[in-house]
């Protein structure tokens, strides 16, 4: 564990666990579960441990385990508790426990070693969809609570970035099904939030289609640019932050009118949240919205 002094307020250790600081109030005074730091004025803070521990405990709990039964546990025995039911099911909420505490303590080899534990029984595909992306709801939460700063977001969002790079690195030297379609994989301007996209590319190039990456920040115009060299494209994006929901209608009309209209074979693909206020906006022809990866991955 890296030497980092972090403290929690109680707030803090809901917002993380997601345990209600009722019951955690609760299990210090009945069965002493936690031995929280006071103020003067009486104000509760807790350690790094007693975040580790109290994960460890709702993992238990969450087990079967009753509260009065772990009271009873020795210090040590947790842990290992928690190892032995790890080992054998629920693996996932114990990685993103362990993940937590890697973000927590900007801790690499934590992450690592998380990560090899996982992909030895599951694919990558099924790693992204059952801890990465839960964690990386979990900790936009944490983001806009303040229970974490972006340092923390951010470490764990490259990470995270490298392992489907890597993934998508392993699949360059495959070659493209014959005369399949372009797939060309953007983010509009000022939008730098890219995982979901990048999976969306592993995904693609793991199915064997031609697939172009661009990146971060995209102007429209500049996607005239690659018209000329494929003749049937489908374009993806990723709204999580922008366009700005009042200018999302202008947006898709003009990408429409410019990119879509004219070319016959050429199609619009929409993911984010961003797109959720919509309802009342009548697509474009040639402009599809989609609710999730899955339900995008599916239509391949």
């Amino acid at each position: 564990m890296n030497n980092i002094q972090v403290n929690f307020s109680i707030k803090d250790l809901e917002n993380l666990t997601g345990i209600k600081a009722h019951t955690i109030r609760i299990w210090e005074k009945r069965y002493n579960l936690l031995q929280p730091n006071r103020s003067d004025t009486n104000i509760r803070s807790y350690s790094i441990g007693s975040f580790q521990k109290l994960l460890n405990i709702s993992f238990l709990n969450n087990n079967g385990y009753k509260i009065s039964k772990i009271a009873n546990l020795r210090e040590e025995e947790i842990p290992i508790k928690v190892r032995e039911i790890a080992s054998r099911s629920k693996v996932e909420d114990h990685a993103i426990n362990a993940l937590k505490m890697a973000m927590i303590n900007f801790d690499q080899v934590l992450f690592y070693n998380t990560y090899n534990n996982l992909i030895e029984n599951k694919t990558f595909s099924d790693i992204f969809y059952t801890v990465f992306r839960p964690l990386l709801n979990e900790i936009g939460i944490l983001w806009q609570t303040s229970t974490i700063t972006p340092a923390h977001e951010h470490f764990l969002s490259v990470h995270i970035k490298q392992k489907i790079l890597l993934n998508i690195e392993r699949l360059q030297s495959l070659e493209p099904k014959p005369n399949s379609k372009t797939y060309i994989l953007y983010l509009p301007d000022h939008e730098i939030h890219d995982i979901g996209l990048l999976f969306i590319n592993y995904q693609l190039r793991s199915k064997g289609f031609h697939t172009i990456f661009l990146g971060e920040s995209v102007p429209v115009e500049s996607l005239t640019s690659v018209i000329e060299f494929f003749s049937e494209i489908t374009f993806i994006s990723y709204f999580t932050v922008y366009p700005e929901l009042e200018k999302i209608p202008d947006y898709i009309n003009d990408f429409h009118d410019l990119l879509l209209k004219d070319y016959s074979n050429n199609e619009l693909y929409l993911l984010g949240q961003k797109l959720n206020g919509l309802e009342d906006f009548k697509l474009p022809e040639k402009v599809t919205i989609f609710n999730n990866i899955e339900e995008l991955v599916e239509k391949f």
